[in-house]
């Protein structure tokens, strides 16, 4: 093997549908300066692409904002708002890949992240998990499901997201960075 490639035990050269039961797209960010508040979006959907190259890979995906969720109704419903999100006029949070290149032993994924109708550059650590058999699926996809996780962090202020509020004795509510945590399994389209 040369020297700086990362070996991927069953790779498949495929197209994937990102399923939405088996995946997770969440978020993490400081609250009051002394916790940390997360939550997820159930809404997603998406196309990743592997190629016979793995760093010729992409990935497109597209998040329904309105399924925030952080397990409190209130909360929810106050980053749904114009406050946050503003999911009225800005329904949907979109990634797509621009690059995925070696890091040491791993994998990067370079792409554009858009919210608010503001796009920037966001990387992600990226971790293929493997492929494996999809018993559900029809003949020819049997041998058709794949997992990744990626991690990374944005700062919200950098997409307009940018409410806070001050807190007694100094700080703000919020914090400014928010990291990412994506567990992606996907189903197998087509070759």
């Amino acid at each position: 093997m040369e020297a700086g490639v990362v070996e991927i035990p069953g790779y498949l050269a495929a197209t994937w549908a990102i399923d939405p039961a088996h995946s997770y797209v969440g978020f993490v960010v400081r609250h009051l300066m002394i916790a940390k508040v997360r939550g997820h979006f159930t809404g997603v959907e998406g196309t990743i692409t592997t190629a016979a190259e793995p760093l010729g890979s992409s990935v497109t995906a597209a998040i329904d904002l309105a399924s925030v969720s952080t397990g409190n109704a209130q909360r929810d419903a106050h980053l749904r708002s114009a406050d946050f999100l503003e999911v009225e006029k800005f329904p949907t949070m979109s990634y797509r890949s621009t690059a995925i290149r070696l890091d040491g032993h791993g994998h990067v994924m370079d792409g554009e992240l858009t919210l608010k109708d503001v796009t920037r550059p966001v990387s992600l650590k990226l971790e293929v998990n493997g492929f494996g058999p999809d018993p559900f699926a029809a003949e020819p996809f049997r041998g058709g499901r794949a997992g990744f996780t990626a991690t990374g962090e944005i700062n919200r202020m950098d997409f307009g997201v940018s409410y806070n509020g001050p807190i007694p004795g100094g700080g703000m509510a919020l914090g400014e960075k928010v990291d990412i945590v994506l567990e992606i399994e996907a189903a197998r389209t087509g070759a």
